[in-house]
């Protein structure tokens, strides 16, 4: 039988940043409590999501990890009802202070799509389908 990708895990480097972020797009992460470098969130569909501080990562879980250096290698994409709703969460997330790295285009593949970083540099693709309607 093949492994289940169940969990995503985000490394960041102040997870209370973190956390305001994703709040932002409606993901809603609880700390744990016996481990303030750790919290997670189970999203709908069975995936669970975790963000760790760099210094969880580097002392708890993988001995001698180090922060990679550059454009991000991985982004997290989140789905939205309609292609205006892409705009106005660009908008937002920029207007608070979060640097754009695309800004929302009508891309070739037929979606609306925009992507932003979050605190820590991490790609993060916002995108609806243009049949959803404008």
């Amino acid at each position: 039988m093949p492994p289940t990708l169940n969990t995503i895990d985000v490394i960041v480097s102040d997870i209370d940043a973190a956390i305001a972020f994703y709040r932002r797009l409606g993901v809603d992460f609880t700390v744990d409590p016996a481990y303030p470098d750790h919290a997670g969130c189970d999203l709908p569909n069975g995936p669970h999501l975790m963000l760790d501080t760099e210094k969880f990562r580097a002392s708890a879980q993988t001995s001698g990890w180090t922060r990679p250096e550059g454009d991000p290698r991985a982004f997290l994409a989140f789905e939205f009802p309609a292609p205006a709703d892409v705009d106005a969460m660009y908008a937002e997330l920029t207007g608070a202070g979060h640097r754009g790295i695309q800004e929302p285009w009508d891309a070739f593949w037929g979606m609306r799509y925009a992507t932003v970083a979050d605190p820590d540099g991490n790609g993060v693709d916002l995108y609806c389908p243009l049949s959803a309607g404008r």
